[in-house]
C-alpha cells in the first residue's frame, strides 16, 4: 500500500504540474480591442485566422474587434484612448500625424498598395493618356485625387482636362453604367473581381507603376503615448502565425474565415480571398523606415503634409515579445 500511496501522490503532483503548464489560452488573458477600417472582409483574414486557430490565446490575449459605423472613426477612437488598435491606411496616417493626432504605426496588415485606376477593357481607355478629356469617378478625395494627378502627369496628361465625378461608394456600378470612363480608388482584389462577376473585364493601372511610391495599404495603428508595447507585439506575432497559415493553407483558411459568418459568404469575397493572400505582410511587425520616409516626402512634395517628421515619431518596430508561442 505505501507504494500505491506514493504512486498516487506522484500522479497528483504530475497533474498539478500539467495544469500549471497549460498554455496561456487557459489562463487569464490580456484584453485587446481592435477597430477594423471597414466591415469584415478578406483584407482582415490573418486576424480571423489568428483568432479561430487560437494564436491570440496562445500569446495570452483575448482580442475583440468591431466594425466601424463610420470608416473615418477608427483613428479617432485610438487617438481618444477608446481602443488599443485600429486598422487604417498608411497614406491617412501621414495626414493624421500632420494634423497632430497622437498615432503611430505598429504593424502592417497589407504590405502593397491595393488602390488602382480602373477602366473597362473593352472601353475607350487603353492607356492612361486616353483619359484626357474623359471622366473619372471617385469615392474619397484627398490622397486618391493626388494619386490620380500624379499618374496622369506621368502619362503626359494635364489633370485639369479630366473631370472628377463623386460617385460615393458606387465605383463599379458607375463604370458599368457608363456614367464615368474610369474610376480611381477601386481595389485590385475587390473592384476588379466585382466587375468580373458582372461580366466585364478590368483595364487596371497601378499607381506604383505610374509615379507613386509603393506604400502599405493597411496598417495597425496605436496611441503613441498610451500603447502597451509587449501586448501589441504579442498581437502582431499571432497575426504573423495567421498569415503563415493562410499562405500554406489557402482553401482551408477560406473555410475558417467563411464558416459561421453569413455576411462574408458571397461570390465577391470568395473571389477576393485568394487574390488578397499574396498582399499580406509576412512579417507584420517589421518596418521599412526608408519606405515610409520616401512616401512622406512624396506627400509633402504634393502639398498634402507640411513637414516630414522623423519616421520614429509615427512608425515603430516593436521589440519581440518574451515567451510568445510559435508554430
Amino acid at each position: 500500500m505505501p507504494n500505491l500511496f506514493n504512486a498516487g501522490r506522484g500522479l497528483a503532483a504530475a497533474l498539478l504540474l500539467a495544469v500549471l503548464a497549460l498554455p496561456a489560452r487557459a489562463a487569464e488573458r490580456d484584453q485587446l480591442t481592435l477597430v477594423l477600417d471597414w466591415f469584415l472582409n478578406p483584407d482582415h483574414a490573418p486576424i480571423v485566422i489568428a483568432q479561430e486557430r487560437g494564436y491570440f490565446a496562445d500569446n495570452g490575449l483575448k482580442v475583440s474587434w468591431q466594425e466601424p459605423a463610420d470608416p473615418n472613426n477608427p483613428p479617432k477612437l485610438v487617438a481618444a484612448g477608446k481602443a488599443d488598435l485600429a486598422v487604417s491606411y498608411q497614406p491617412n496616417l501621414h495626414l493624421q500625424v500632420d494634423q497632430g493626432l497622437p498615432l503611430v504605426r505598429v504593424g502592417t496588415l497589407v504590405a502593397t498598395p491595393l488602390n488602382t485606376v480602373i477602366a473597362l477593357e473593352d472601353g475607350p481607355i487603353d492607356e492612361l493618356a486616353d483619359l484626357k478629356g474623359k471622366t473619372v469617378g471617385y469615392s474619397v478625395g484627398g490622397f486618391e485625387e493626388t494619386m490620380l494627378k500624379v499618374m496622369l502627369r506621368e502619362a503626359g496628361v494635364d489633370p485639369s482636362t479630366v473631370e472628377l465625378v463623386n460617385v460615393n461608394f458606387a465605383l463599379s456600378q458607375s463604370l458599368l453604367s457608363g456614367r464615368v470612363d474610369a474610376i480611381v480608388g477601386g481595389f485590385r482584389n475587390f473592384e476588379v473581381n466585382q466587375l468580373k462577376l458582372n461580366g466585364a473585364q478590368a483595364q487596371v493601372f497601378y499607381p506604383e507603376a505610374h509615379g507613386v511610391p509603393a506604400y502599405d495599404e493597411l496598417i495597425f495603428i496605436a496611441h503613441r503615448e498610451q500603447m502597451d508595447r509587449d501586448k501589441l507585439r504579442r498581437f502582431l506575432d499571432a497575426v504573423e502565425r495567421g498569415t503563415q497559415y493562410l499562405v500554406n493553407h489557402p482553401q482551408k483558411s477560406w473555410e475558417i474565415f467563411r464558416d459561421g459568418r453569413p455576411d462574408v459568404q458571397n461570390a465577391l469575397n470568395k473571389r477576393a480571398f485568394p487574390d488578397t493572400i499574396p498582399r499580406f505582410a509576412l512579417r507584420p511587425a517589421a518596418l521599412g523606415s526608408a519606405r515610409y520616409q520616401r512616401f512622406a516626402a512624396f506627400l509633402q512634395a504634393h502639398g498634402m503634409i507640411e513637414t516630414v517628421p522623423p519616421v520614429d515619431q509615427y512608425a515603430v518596430e516593436l521589440p519581440a515579445a518574451v515567451g510568445t508561442a510559435r508554430q
